[in-house]
């Protein structure tokens, strides 16, 4: 692993845990070089997935993004870190597990939405305004409107 730092190739490792459930590797670095300390993620990767856009072009599927789509819907919100984790590594699981190596980005959203439900209706409604498109205030009603009969239908469920 190259040094961030000063660009030697020559790191070591000096600590090593599981992360993320299990589902990743944490490894603290030091460069000898420079004496640099680094953090680095190990990921499993059943396969390369290809995420095809609604315009037809091809981009290689990016963890970092999805992070980020689940973090702008989450801002401000109270919800843990480690459940965020959780429902992206849990959709990245299926994804890869899919057999599929070309995943259509509405695919995507659609398992971002899923999730989203589950953790914080805000979030849900805040993304499903962009993933949606939502042009009129009756979108978002109609939105708000199925949260409410899903707890209608679930009033024991934590929130």
């Amino acid at each position: 692993m190259r040094c961030p730092f000063c660009n030697s190739e020559d790191t070591q490792v000096k600590d090593s845990r599981p992360a993320e459930d299990g589902s990743s590797i944490r490894r603290r670095r030091i460069c000898p070089d420079c004496g640099g300390r680094f953090t680095t993620f190990e990921r499993v990767q059943l396969r390369e997935l290809t995420v095809v856009k609604k315009s037809g072009r091809k981009v290689l599927f990016d963890r970092e993004k999805l992070v980020r789509s689940f973090d702008i819907a989450l801002r401000k919100r109270p919800i843990d870190r480690d459940r965020i984790e959780r429902a992206v590594s849990g959709i990245i699981r299926r994804l890869e597990s899919s057999g599929e190596t070309e995943i259509s980005s509405e695919d995507i959203g659609l398992q971002v939405l899923e999730a989203l439900k589950g953790l914080d209706d805000v979030a849900f409604v805040r993304y499903a305004s962009v993933y949606r498109d939502f042009t009129h205030i009756e979108d978002f009603s109609a939105a708000i409107t199925q949260i409410s009969a899903k707890i209608a239908r679930d009033p024991g469920e934590d929130r």
